[in-house]
C-alpha cells in the first residue's frame, strides 16, 4: 500500500490558488455557495459564472459529486462535494464522509485530472471532528487511488498550520497502520 501514499501530499495554503487540474468544494446540497472554503472559491471561480452552473445542476446529494468549470481559478475544474452534517454517533456520517472523497477522485479521473487539491471536508460549520475527518480523507483516498492510475497528486490543503501539523500526525499513524 506504499504506493498511493508517494502521490498524497498534505499543505497549508489558499486552495483557489493552486494549479492544479481540479480543487474540491466542500458545497451544500443546494450548490449555493455560502462561507468557509465554499464561499471563497465562489468569490475566486468569479459568483456569477459559477452560481450559474451550479443552477444548472441542480444540486448535490450528500455524499456525492459533481463538476463545473474552474473559471477564474487556475483549477480547470471543481469538484463539488456535499460532506455530512456531524451528528455524534451516526454511524453513517463516516460513509458519507468516504464517498465523498471517493466520488470526487471519481469524478476527476473521468475528466482525465492528473492532479486534485481536497480542503478538509465537513470539519467547518458542519462540525465534523477534525481528527476523525483527517484520519477519514487520508485512508479513502489511499483506498480509490490504485483504480485512478492517471491520479498523480493528491494534495490535501488544510486552512492552517496547526491544522496541517495535526494532519501529519494523523498521516504518520494511518501509514503505520
Amino acid at each position: 500500500m506504499s504506493e498511493p501514499w508517494s502521490r498524497i501530499s498534505l499543505e497549508q495554503g489558499d486552495i483557489t490558488t493552486l494549479d492544479v487540474d481540479a480543487i474540491v468544494n466542500a458545497a451544500n446540497e443546494r450548490l449555493s455557495g455560502g462561507g468557509g472554503v465554499d464561499g471563497a472559491i465562489h468569490r475566486a471561480a468569479g459568483s456569477a459564472d459559477l452560481q450559474a452552473a451550479c443552477r444548472q445542476l441542480g444540486g448535490c446529494p450528500t455524499g456525492q459529486a459533481v463538476v463545473t468549470p474552474g473559471f477564474a481559478l487556475p483549477a480547470r475544474w471543481i469538484v463539488h462535494t456535499v460532506g455530512p452534517i456531524y451528528l455524534n454517533g451516526d454511524a453513517t456520517c463516516p460513509k458519507l464522509l468516504a464517498s465523498c472523497y471517493r466520488r470526487s477522485l471519481e469524478v476527476a479521473a473521468e475528466k482525465q485530472c492528473r492532479s486534485i487539491a481536497f480542503p478538509a471536508i465537513s470539519t467547518g460549520v458542519y462540525g465534523y471532528p477534525f481528527r476523525d475527518a483527517t484520519r477519514v480523507a487520508l485512508e479513502t483516498v489511499a483506498a480509490t487511488l490504485p483504480d485512478h492510475p492517471g491520479l498523480q497528486q493528491v494534495r490535501l490543503v488544510f486552512f492552517s498550520a496547526d491544522d496541517l501539523s495535526a494532519a501529519q500526525d494523523i498521516l504518520r499513524t494511518v501509514r503505520s497502520g
